[in-house]
Order: C-alpha cells, then sequence, then structure tokens
C-alpha cells in the first residue's frame, strides 16, 4: 500500500481505521452543538469539541436507501442506480417488495479497502436491496450484523413477512419475533447489541492488527422510534429524545474504547446521517432540522443538511469548525484517500477528497446537487443556493395528513404541485436566510450575478451526465423476505406467492 507519509508524518505508515457512524433520520437541529436546547447530546457534543464541526454538509438524497448507496459509492444515486423513472422527481427506496438493488456494476467501498488489506463490517441497516445478490457480503463487507431494511412491522407473515436480523450470511431472526421491539412504550434492546457488535468487533481487529472500516449504519432514530429500558423516559424530548441519548452514550462509549485500546489516534471517525428529520413523524417520532426548512422528502434545507463531525486525535485540531460544502459522497473518497487508494478511473466520482480541509483547514470550491429520483431540483454554489424545481408533496397526499413541512409553508416555494423554475430558478442566499423563506429579487444584480455562475455549473453537469440503470422501478411480492438464507435452521421460512411483477408506485 501507498505511504500515508504526507498526512501521518514519518512515524505511521500503517493506514488508519475508518469508522463512519451513520444515523437514520437525524435531523442537524439534533445535537447540542448545533443548539438543541435539551443540551442531551454530550458525547457527540465533546467529539466535535475535540475535532471538526462541518455546518455545510449534505447528504445525497432526502432518502434511506439512495443516500446509502451514495455513501459506499461516491456517486449521485442517478448514477448509481438508485432512483425511479416511474413518476417525475420522486423520491423511492427500497421496500421488501423492490426488485433491484445495488448493481455488481458498482465498485463499493468496502470492496475497495480490501485493496489495503482492510477487514470491512457493517452494523445495522443495509438498505441497498435485500435478495441475496445484493447481500452486503457480496459487495466487499466481511461481516454483517443487522437487516437489509427498515424495521417496519409487526407483519403478518402471510402478506408480508417480517424483516431478517442477519449475521453474516444468514438470518437469525426477525424483527417483532426473536428481536423485539415494543411499539406501545418504544422499547427495543438493538441499539444495545449494536453497540456490543462494535466494540467485539474494534477489539478483535486491534488484537489481529489489521486496518479495519467498521460501517456502523444503525436506525433508532427512524420510526418507529426505539430505546433500551435503561433509557426510556430519560430525555427533555419524549421518546425520540430518550433513542437520541442512547445513541450519544453508544457512541461516547465506542470512542472511549478506542481510546482504552490505544488506536484512537490511528482511527478516523466521521459521523453523520443519512437524510434531515422526518418531520412527517415529528415530534413524537421525529427530529429537529434547526432552522431548516422542511425536512426528509424534500431537497430543502432541512431534507438535506446533516450534522457531521470529523474526530481523529492526534491529527485533526481540537474545536475545528468548517464552512466546506461537504456531502456522504465525499467519504467515499475521502476514504480512500486515508487507505492510500486512488479512485476508481473508470466512471465519474463524484465526491472529492475532505483531507485537505480537515487536517489543513482548506477551503474546496465545489457544488451541491440536489436530486429527487430522476429529477435535479437545486443547485448550492457558494452561500447561494438556486432551486429548478420545488415540490414538498402533493395535494393528494397532503389532504391525508402527510406533511413533510408541517407549520412552514412558505408561498412559492414549498408548493404542493411540482412547480418548474428552470427558466427563472428561485434563488436564496443562505448565509442571510438559511431558512429558504426570502428569494431574491429576479431583477436584482446579486441574483443575475449568482444565477450566471450556478446555470454553467448545471449545464456542465448535465453535459456529461450518463444516468446509471433506475433499480426502484419494479416492485414484485414474490421477492420479499419469505425464506432469507438460515431460515431452514430456524424453521422460519414462509411460503412465497406467485410472481407478478409490477411498476413500483411512489407518491412521493
Amino acid at each position: 500500500p501507498l505511504c500515508l507519509c504526507w498526512v501521518l508524518g514519518p512515524a505511521a505508515a500503517a493506514a488508519p481505521n475508518i469508522l463512519l457512524l451513520f444515523m437514520d433520520d437525524m435531523g442537524w437541529g439534533d445535537l447540542g452543538v448545533f443548539g438543541e436546547p435539551s443540551k442531551e447530546t454530550p458525547n457527540l457534543d465533546q467529539m466535535a469539541a475535540e475535532g471538526m464541526l462541518f455546518l455545510d454538509f449534505y447528504t445525497a438524497n432526502p432518502l434511506c436507501s439512495p443516500s446509502r448507496a451514495a455513501l459506499l459509492t461516491g456517486r449521485l444515486p442517478v448514477r448509481n442506480g438508485f432512483y425511479t423513472t416511474n413518476g417525475h422527481a420522486r423520491n423511492a427506496y427500497t421496500p421488501q417488495d423492490i426488485v433491484g438493488g445495488i448493481p455488481d456494476s458498482e465498485l463499493l467501498l468496502p470492496e475497495l479497502l480490501k485493496k489495503a488489506g482492510y477487514i470491512n463490517k457493517i452494523i445495522g441497516k443495509w438498505h441497498l436491496g435485500h435478495r441475496p445478490q445484493f447481500h452486503p457480503l457480496k459487495h466487499g463487507f466481511d461481516e454483517w450484523f443487522g437487516s437489509p431494511n427498515c424495521h417496519f412491522g409487526p407483519y403478518d407473515n402471510t402478506e408480508r413477512p417480517n424483516i431478517p436480523v442477519y449475521r453474516d450470511w444468514e438470518m437469525i431472526g426477525r424483527y417483532y419475533e426473536d428481536f423485539k421491539i415494543d411499539l406501545k412504550t418504544g422499547e427495543a434492546n438493538l441499539t444495545q447489541l449494536y453497540l456490543q457488535e462494535a466494540l467485539d468487533f474494534i477489539s478483535k481487529q486491534q488484537a489481529s492488527q489489521q486496518p479495519f472500516f467498521l460501517y456502523w449504519a444503525i436506525d433508532a432514530t427512524h420510526a418507529p422510534v426505539y430505546a433500551s429500558k435503561q433509557f426510556l423516559g430519560t430525555s427533555q424530548r419524549g421518546l425520540y429524545g430518550d433513542a437520541v441519548r442512547e445513541i450519544d452514550d453508544s457512541i461516547g462509549k465506542i470512542l472511549k474504547h478506542l481510546q482504552q485500546l490505544g488506536i484512537s489516534e490511528n482511527t478516523f471517525v466521521f459521523f453523520t446521517s443519512d437524510n434531515g428529520a422526518a418531520l412527517i413523524s415529528a415530534p413524537k417520532q421525529g427530529g429537529s432540522n434547526g432552522p431548516f426548512l422542511c425536512g426528509k422528502q424534500t431537497t430543502f434545507e432541512g431534507g438535506m443538511r446533516e450534522p457531521a463531525i470529523a474526530w481523529w486525535p492526534g491529527h485533526i485540531p481540537a474545536g475545528g469548525v468548517s464552512h466546506q460544502l461537504g456531502s456522504v459522497i465525499d467519504l467515499f473518497t475521502t476514504s480512500l484517500s486515508l487507505a492510500g487508494l486512488q479512485p476508481p478511473s473508470d466512471r465519474q466520482i463524484d465526491g472529492i477528497d475532505l483531507l485537505p480541509v480537515i487536517l489543513q483547514g482548506k477551503l474546496i470550491d465545489r457544488p451541491i446537487f440536489y436530486y429527487r429520483g430522476n429529477e435535479l431540483m437545486a443547485v448550492r454554489a457558494g452561500l447561494y443556493k438556486a432551486h429548478y424545481w420545488t415540490w414538498s408533496n402533493s395535494w393528494e397526499e397532503h389532504s391525508k395528513g402527510i406533511d413533510f413541512c408541517p407549520g412552514q409553508n412558505v408561498s412559492g416555494v414549498t408548493t404542493h404541485t411540482q412547480e418548474e423554475h428552470t427558466y427563472l430558478p428561485l434563488l436564496f442566499h443562505l448565509g442571510r436566510d438559511p431558512g429558504e423563506k426570502y428569494p431574491l429579487s429576479f431583477a436584482s444584480e446579486e441574483y443575475q450575478r449568482a444565477v450566471g455562475t450556478i446555470s454553467a455549473l448545471l449545464q456542465q453537469h448535465k453535459d456529461t451526465l450518463v444516468p446509471g440503470q433506475p433499480q426502484l422501478n419494479v416492485c414484485d411480492r414474490a421477492v420479499m423476505n419469505w425464506s432469507p438464507p438460515g431460515c431452514e435452521k430456524l424453521g422460519k421460512c414462509l411460503k412465497a406467492p406467485e410472481s407478478d411483477p409490477q411498476k413500483c408506485s411512489w407518491p412521493h
């Protein structure tokens, strides 16, 4: 492997361990360090004080599955196939009946890290397809403890099977059966299981002296929200706050474990979330997006701007705050750089290497593209954000009580019909107006100048865009988790219905 001397100084030749803490539906406003009033994230706040806080960090899509695909490929979902062409600008994810998943043609971060001798583990939610060909151990991971889908349920196991939990190649049980989640009280000990898995894996790797990549993708803050008994009722914020407190406590224990084993200075840790807080389930089952507009499912700031912290004692100067425009796709490129590897040159990689930002405080000029399904909705360059399309959700969905922007109607911005602004984009200055409430006047010189710059970036992006094969178009009840590998041993195989492929319907 290449020497990392330029990063680490002459003493360290070995590539550092990489630990990505990837939250589920956790909002920018959920951390004390970002101003959450109850201040119930002491460990994350301490992590920020010891490392670098990113104020302008984004996901690649306002929904779970596409953002995870983007993180692990370094590519926008429109390139890696995690989108649909069934309806314009529709958010699509990987429910149980989805036929698609992460294609073999995509190169995932763990596959590449293997070349530098890394041992790779995923703990928690995979969400990149649950059929056998999409299994994480077929895409570079050596170990897995967790689930292929969301912890929705319980299901009746005839119309719809309960979601399986895997250890490596085989299921070891199902949610609501062997892994209890009490929907009345919110009690579940899953976060404790995920914590113990992380501590055990780190200990094992430290003993074997092999570098590791640990992707800790836990989901307690995704509705139905859960926490273990000792955390229930302990927060100022109800059940959602209990879940956040347990996650914060777990992250504190993981970082302390790295320090006690003497490997914290050789472990790069990054904390962020897959999309903004799900306001549709707030306030009891959802978090806070701080000052930002709307939440999960939308391409307003509340749906796409994420809490983010980099921590690497002895390398990252403590107490750093960066205004770098960062994205989950950058974690791919940055991790490869840490391992002394080049990103693949045979495909478009959207992520940039954040190490000069993190280690030397540099700022790299780059745009942020806000996609929703197959449509580029908005572009950010510097402090300006131009909306080429606006849409929160349809009137039909809204009339059923589904609201991604509760209490936040901004006239002409949070629209319930898809509004095209291609010829005259809505422009916001996010420094003065982080909540996207005051569009700049079309007639102003500031508008003309900023839109000119952004339009050139947009044109360049569109000219070179080769969309991937959409993976989220076809659904079939027969492919649900009826008989995952390992079900025979447990006596938990279920009979699948006849195959009947249909176009997936995506209301949002």
